[in-house]
């Protein structure tokens, strides 16, 4: 009786127990062994096309160039297994335990691995095209020089894997955990990689050519040298980015977090950076002849450049709006603000973030960093809603807006019309939720009522290219507001705060780069 044969009769009679077996070059194909144990057996060139090792114990086995195309694997214990070019294709790996496996050249084509334990494995050069690796665990395993294109690895663990010079061309990898992930020169052409964690990850050289990296965490990664041209970036976090000598020619780079960001020697003409913030980044040596403004992508708002202009786009500063009040702020006045400026922005979610405060004796001041530009005076109009200075502050704006516009026209500067036009709707948008805000009176009658919000104000804008603008001053009313407070007497707005000379306001929207969203 061949080895075969006496193995199949006594596994007939119930016997799982073949562990340490010599079985190299048997012929098992097409057999019934689920649950089979041969931990430790050799099984090396074995033909074992087609068999059903579900639930089997195969830790240890030696199974080095055997052929299991079409086997069901599942549920298999194949921990610290070697497989050394082993034929795999189409076999059913589905939750099976590979910790440690060896499947160096192995042959993976369309092999179903979801949610394998593949945790420390060596797939260096095997064969996975087409794979489907649904949540599978390869935390630390090694993947250099394998081809994985197209493969299905969403919201699969490659936690600190070596993927270096690995194809993964057109790969759903949305969702997967790549942080601490060695990706050097690996090509990820058209991978999707949408949610995907790459924090820390090392991406230099890689080539990333269309791929949608929409909303993708590459915080502390390494991209230096990488092609992104035509990527989409759009929500990415780039925060702290090594971006250097990157290819980012025409790639979507729309609402990105990219403070920290290196960006030297980078290309980025043609990049669509709407809503991007230009401040808190390293730029020097920048390639970029033109950007596209628009928030849809289209090249409908396009800023070209000369190499200096460049230079200073990407180094603006952050927009910001600051209320200086003449008066310290106490724990009561602190309190109210905080739950006034809530209540706001639960109607105009632009105000969501809160100010930072400095404190002296004698003065309060209110700052509030802005997304962008166009949002500085729409946000200047609601901020101020709780003090006394609102009413002339909101009519000091109207007036500005109503001077930009007919200036702007009469210039016939076509930039600055657009920006204009965007800021009005903006503006009217703040002002129908201001009537709101204003018609319910819940949130403001309290602050109406404190000394802080009766206080004189000084209200600051700073544009991205650190340009400021007073668009309201009452400090130096200081003494006559706090003797009528002493008095109980009403504030008259009689005199209004002198508005700032057009040439100055013109300036100051001109230095604005982006139409607003």
């Amino acid at each position: 009786m061949t080895v075969e044969a006496e193995l199949i009769a006594k596994y007939a009679q119930g016997v799982l127990d073949f562990s340490g077996l010599n079985l190299a070059e048997s012929n098992f194909s097409s057999i019934n062994l689920s649950g089979i144990n041969l931990s430790h057996a050799n099984l090396s060139v074995a033909n074992l096309s087609g068999t059903n090792f579900s639930k089997a114990n195969l830790s240890d086995a030696q199974l080095n160039v055997a052929r299991l195309s079409g086997a069901n694997l599942s549920d298999a214990i194949l921990n610290r297994a070697s497989l050394n070019v082993a034929n795999l294709m189409r076999a059913d790996l589905s939750r099976a335990q590979l910790c440690e496996a060896s499947l160096v050249r192995g042959e993976l084509v369309r092999a179903d691995l979801t949610r394998a334990n593949l945790s420390d494995a060596n797939l260096s050069g095997a064969d996975l095209r087409e794979a489907t690796l649904r949540q599978v665990n390869l935390r630390r395993a090694n993947l250099s020089e394998a081809n994985l294109r197209g493969c299905f690895l969403r919201e699969a663990n490659l936690e600190m894997a070596n993927l270096h010079g690995t194809e993964l061309g057109a790969c759903d990898l949305s969702g997967a955990n790549l942080r601490n992930t060695e990706l050097r020169q690996a090509n990820l052409c058209l991978v999707n990689l949408t949610g995907a964690d790459l924090r820390g990850a090392n991406l230099r050289w890689v080539d990333l050519r269309g791929a949608n990296l929409r909303s993708v965490d590459l915080s502390g990664a390494k991209l230096s040298g990488a092609n992104l041209t035509g990527a989409d970036l759009t929500n990415a976090n780039l925060t702290n980015t090594s971006f250097v000598h990157a290819n980012l020619t025409q790639a979507k780079l729309i609402k990105v977090e990219w403070t920290g960001a290196d960006l030297s020697g980078a290309t980025l003409t043609g990049a669509k950076l709407y809503g991007t913030p230009r401040f808190g980044l390293k730029t020097e040596s920048i390639v970029c002849e033109w950007v596209d403004l628009s928030s849809m992508g289209d090249r409908s708002i396009i800023q070209n450049f000369t190499p200096e202009e460049a230079k200073e786009f990407f180094n603006a500063t952050p927009p910001t709006l600051r209320i200086i009040v003449e008066s310290p702020l106490n724990h009561e006045a602190n309190f109210v603000l905080a739950g006034t400026y809530y209540q706001i922005a639960q109607e105009y979610p632009e105000l969501i973030q809160p100010p930072s405060l400095e404190i002296s004796n004698r003065r309060t001041i209110l700052t509030f960093r802005i997304e962008n530009d166009l949002a500085l005076f729409p946000i200047a109009f609601m901020a101020i809603l709780p003090f006394q200075d609102a009413t002339i502050t909101k009519k000091n704006i109207y007036a500005m807006a109503d001077m930009m516009r007919a200036e702007v026209i009469r210039q016939q500067d076509l930039k600055s019309i657009k920006i204009v036009r965007q800021l009005i709707i903006l503006l009217a948008e703040a002002m129908r939720k201001a009537k709101i805000i204003e018609q319910t009176k819940k949130n403001l009658e309290v602050a109406q009522k404190l000394t802080f919000f009766k206080a004189p104000t000084q209200i600051i804008l700073t544009n991205s290219t650190a340009n400021n603008l007073t668009i309201y001053d009452n400090s130096n009313s200081n003494k006559r507001l706090m003797s009528n407070l002493h008095n109980n007497n009403d504030i008259s707005n009689e005199s209004i705060f002198p508005l700032p000379e057009l040439n100055m306001i013109v300036a100051f929207i001109k230095g604005f780069y982006y139409i607003g969203q």
